[in-house]
């Protein structure tokens, strides 16, 4: 059973306006009802020493992510805008450990890598070297959406080598086609990755 302390860290993946509210432009059906239960996880996680991350996608007007420029989503997460903004009753705090994504048009999902535009080759994000220096070795992940930024930050966690923790009463899916995030919870079990809720754990 997972548990907070040195060690291990959670990872708040993408809890912004244009996913969480139903006015964004790409928001997850019953994001908001995972707020309350992603606030409780930080506040055990820092009662018990454990490094708290956020991720934000942080997008230029033009990249290659949104529909117009050639990708599969509409436009969401501009930097500087309401919907990049974290959703306004997530428990940041200042000065929190943050990481964000796509600021240069990268494409890609994962907090802790993304794909170059130009060479397609992948790009770390500082997320890696902010958890080896802290000593992580654990990492829970929470956030949006399940099915694709929960997924591949569960993923590379898994990859780069550390043990990874998906709380299913935690995370909300796209579910572009139906079933989508129930299926990236199967794939993400089947690679290793503890999938369990807050409640089980």
């Amino acid at each position: 059973m997972m548990r907070y302390g040195r060690g291990v860290a959670l990872l708040v993946v993408d809890v912004q306006n244009d996913f969480m509210d139903p006015r964004g432009t790409l928001a997850v059906a019953g994001a908001p009802l995972i707020v309350p239960v992603i606030n409780r996880e930080i506040a055990l996680a820092r009662d018990a020493g454990s490094l708290v991350a956020y991720s934000q996608d942080w997008h230029p007007k033009r990249t290659p992510h949104f529909a117009r420029d050639g990708g599969p989503w509409p436009m969401h997460c501009v930097h500087d805008t309401w919907g990049a903004e974290f959703f306004p009753t997530l428990d940041v705090p200042v000065g929190a450990p943050l990481v964000r994504k796509g600021t240069n048009g990268e494409d890609g999902y994962s907090a802790f890598t993304m794909r170059d535009a130009d060479t397609g080759g992948s790009v770390p994000t500082p997320l890696g070297m902010l958890f080896y220096e802290a000593g992580v070795e654990a990492v829970v992940v929470v956030g949006v959406a399940t099915d694709y930024c929960v997924k591949a930050s569960a993923l590379d966690a898994l990859h780069l080598g550390y043990s990874a923790t998906v709380l299913t009463d935690a995370v909300a899916a796209v579910n572009v086609a139906p079933g989508d995030g129930d299926r990236a919870l199967e794939e993400l079990a089947a690679e290793g990755v503890v999938v369990t809720s807050t409640i089980a754990r």
